[in-house]
């Protein structure tokens, strides 16, 4: 690394420590000469995912959305991978928080010649991530350029309460959306990963709107208390379905999937609260729905201590599990048809095929719903992709 970058990097992690996100921009592209680029602009992805928006610098608020498809940026977006236009003087580069897909970074070199390598842009790009999801914490300017439309108060709470959509290590993918993305409110997913364990969860809670937001709220906070005061998947579903029963006097509930996966081993333990069962995809196909005896929705447990079943299945290194909500399946066209289990597992295994990443499947995915029911959907929409591995068989950086 030469003596400029390591200035701009040293400098660049300085300047962001006093600034607020309004000022991000304006850092980068001041930063980026060091780099030999003239100019540096941070796209960041849309709540729906169908643009790349740019982060307006204090000079020049003049750039316009680019779709994920069809342009160069989104080349870059969905490929996770460096895209190079107008002769070399235009690079483009994914922005990453791990396998999160924030948006992209643009660089333009008025200068070929002085372009560094990818390796070092790669990194500049990395620790632009780091500061968006820093300096997100602290300020407006980010949520607001992602959102497209007005965001409903159930949305606003529903989306705090969730983890990043995506996250992967060598061993496992998770991969998520959730639609309608401006007016959600019964739907959400939560997830955790440890150095042996994948702990997961699909809610899907009674009724739409805000009291459907509060009432998954407090399924999800249940559940993490439960995870994280050390309970089994067992006493972790009694815990949630005490807590839902105890604050809603038994008169609401929430229909769920709660799973765990062994990293090391592929043993997938879990329990459907009213659910839909989730498939289980090997290859190229569907092989089975993975189903077995349901237990009752959560907040509908009328004994105390009482046990709920817990099915086991051992997974094959590269097996995908799809967990979602019957608002997937039962979102219909303007004909009344359902958009149904085969269809689902379809446009997953066609885009697996094609090689999309994860994230890029799920995001079709959720595309391809809100296509069938001409973008208004009138259910929540929720499916989680966990993908597993003993290491090499998936493709899982850029």
């Amino acid at each position: 690394m030469g003596d400029a970058a390591r200035e701009m990097l040293v400098g660049l992690l300085s300047a962001a420590r006093l600034s607020v996100p309004d000022q991000v921009a304006a850092l980068l592209a001041d930063q980026g000469t060091a780099l030999g680029a003239d100019d540096v602009t941070l796209y960041l992805v849309d709540q729906e995912q169908y643009a790349l928006v740019p982060v307006p610098a204090t000079s020049d608020g003049s750039r316009e959305p680019l779709n994920v498809e069809g342009t160069v940026a989104g080349r870059c977006f969905r490929q996770l991978d460096l895209q190079e236009a107008n002769g070399g003087h235009e690079v483009w580069v994914p922005l990453l928080d791990g396998l999160e897909r924030l948006g992209v970074v643009r660089f333009h070199f008025a200068d070929v010649a002085e372009r560094v390598d990818a390796v070092l842009l790669d990194a500049f790009a990395t620790m632009v991530a780091e500061m968006v999801l820093v300096k997100d914490a602290y300020g407006d300017l980010f949520t607001l350029l992602r959102r497209r439309q007005p965001m409903s108060l159930a949305g606003e709470i529903t989306w705090n309460l969730m983890p990043p959509l995506t996250f992967g290590t060598d061993r496992l993918v998770i991969s998520c959306v959730l639609a309608p993305a401006y007016d959600v409110g019964g739907d959400c997913f939560d997830y955790a990963v440890d150095d042996t364990t994948a702990r997961v969860a699909i809610f899907d809670a009674m009724g739409h709107g805000l009291d459907a937001g509060i009432l998954a709220t407090v399924a999800v906070a249940a559940y993490r208390h439960a995870r994280r005061t050390g309970r089994d998947l067992g006493e972790t579903v009694l815990d949630v379905d005490a807590a839902v029963r105890e604050t809603f006097a038994g008169d609401q509930f929430v229909t769920g999937v709660v799973a765990e996966l062994e990293l090391a081993t592929g043993r997938l333990s879990w329990h459907l609260a009213g659910h839909p069962g989730p498939l289980l995809l090997r290859g190229h196909r569907v092989v089975k729905i993975v189903d077995g005896e349901p237990g009752l929705p959560f907040g509908l447990g009328h004994v105390t201590g009482e046990q709920r079943p817990i099915r086991v299945m051992s997974l094959e290194p590269g097996d995908r599990v799809l967990l979602y909500s019957d608002g997937v399946t039962e979102a219909r066209d303007a004909s009344g048809e359902f958009f149904g289990v085969d269809r689902l597992a379809d446009l997953i295994v066609r885009h697996t095929v094609s090689g999309a990443p994860a994230p890029e499947t799920m995001r079709r995915l959720m595309h391809g719903i809100l296509d069938h029911q001409d973008g208004a959907l009138q259910d929540d929409a929720t499916t989680m992709l966990v993908e597993w591995s003993t290491g090499g068989e998936q493709r899982i950086t850029p």
